[in-house]
Parts: structure tokens; sequence; C-alpha cells
């Protein structure tokens, strides 16, 4: 795959090249001649199938986890976190190391610790990471989900970009089974706070615990607003926003 360049730029066909634009430019890409069912058939073309079988299902396990925490990840992921989530899967599946090759996935690889610390902190909107946001220190109490932030002052603890005047922190506590696709993702209270309020002592609380068996995951998003005649609006369609997997167990 080439990028174009040049004052103009071609859409369509010529000879064997095949002129198209995505969101990361104009591109150019060489007409195969091959068809899919040689692919699906030809013994040589073995290993290209066992990569497109574990594509597919690191693909999966990123749409299962996506679906699982809708709730929390609206207004709070960048246009590549498709892309970003399930090229972290094939990493994740890598580490899969008893199912034969073309047969590895995320649902047995999870189970291992390096593969829950590769999903821990993972980022949901790459151009506002959490760590760039909240200063202060924050404590999850994994058995409930619970977290607390002591003493928070908006003004001094929170990066607010300009035109903000209010943020709010959520939680979320979700019990993802990889394997079977059952989810169960409980959401927290909502603190809601100007840039001007005092320090505040935050708590985040799960409705419950998750139930079923699976990967427990914690995640932590905060959200900026603008005020306007007494109604707070979404700052920027939420492209400040920051959403992060806190925990993985």
């Amino acid at each position: 795959m080439a990028k174009q360049t040049g004052l103009f730029k071609i859409k369509g066909t010529l000879d064997n090249v095949t002129f198209y634009k995505t969101k990361d430019g104009n591109l150019a890409k060489m007409k195969t001649s091959l068809d899919g069912a040689r692919i699906a058939t030809d013994p040589n073309f073995a290993r290209t199938r066992e990569n497109g079988a574990e594509f597919g299902s690191s693909a999966t396990s990123g749409k299962v986890l996506r679906d699982s925490l809708r709730n929390i990840t609206v207004n709070a992921a960048d246009n590549r976190v498709v892309a970003r989530l399930t090229q972290l899967m094939s990493k994740i599946k890598n580490l899969d190391l008893t199912s034969i090759r073309g047969a590895r996935n995320v649902g047995v690889a999870i189970a291992n610790a390096n593969a829950k610390a590769l999903l821990k902190g993972f980022e949901f909107n790459k151009d506002s990471l959490l760590g760039s946001v909240l200063y202060k220190p924050y404590v999850l109490a994994p058995a409930t989900g619970v977290i607390t932030i002591a003493g928070l002052v908006p003004a001094t603890d929170i990066s607010f970009p300009l035109g903000a005047t209010h943020m709010s922190l959520t939680g979320g506590y979700g019990n993802i089974n990889f394997a079977t696709g059952i989810v169960d993702f409980k959401l927290t209270n909502v603190l809601n706070l100007a840039v001007a309020a005092p320090s505040t002592a935050v708590t985040l609380t799960p409705t419950a615990v998750p139930a079923g068996t699976g990967t427990k995951v914690y995640l932590l998003k905060i959200e900026f607003f603008q005020l306007v005649n007494g109604v707070q609006y979404s700052l920027k369609n939420g492209s400040y926003n920051a959403l992060r997997i806190i925990d993985v167990q």
C-alpha cells in the first residue's frame, strides 16, 4: 500500500493499481489475481488461513469489549479506537500458549498475567490521556469496584481544556468472559464539579458487583462540559474526554 502525493489525487483503477481515499489520506494498492476460493482451499495458503482466523477472533474479542463498555465509552473514544483495540487483542492472543496455530484466542490468553497487563492502561481516546488530565492519585478497591480520590481540587488537580466550566467523573466495573461473550457491566454514580469547586472527597461506587465469571475490568472516565444559560453541554463533542482501563484482574 502506498500513499499518493502531488497536487492531483486519483480515484479508481488504473492498470493494476487501485487509488482510493481513507481517513489516513489518499492511498494506492496493487490489484491481485488471487481469489477467495483458492486462499480457502490451497495448502500453500494454510498459514494465511490460520492468520486470518486468529485476526477475526481478535477482532471479535475487541468488539465484545467495546459493546460491553458502550455505556461509558460514549463521547470518550477516538476514531481509531476499533483498529487500536483489534491490534491490542492480537497481541493478547499471542499469549495463548496452549491452542494450536490458527486457534489461538483472547479467551484463553487473557488468563495469562502478561495479557492482563497489556489490557490494563488502554486509553480509549488517544488525544486525551487520563494521565494528562487527572493529576491526583486515585485508589481502586478491586473487590467492590469503588474508586476514591482524596481531596480533589478541580482547579489544580484537573487539566481543564479551554472553554470548559465543569467536569464529571464516572467509574465502571465489568466482568467480561471473552470465551463465551457473556458480560455484565456496572456504572458508578457520576460526580459533577465546577472548575471553582472546593476540595472534594470523590467516591465512585458501582450500582452492584458484576455477576458471572470472566475477566474483571475497571475504568475511570473524565468528561468536560461548558455551562451556557444554566445547561451543561459536552465540550467539543467529547473530544477532550478521557477514559482508561485502570485495572484488569
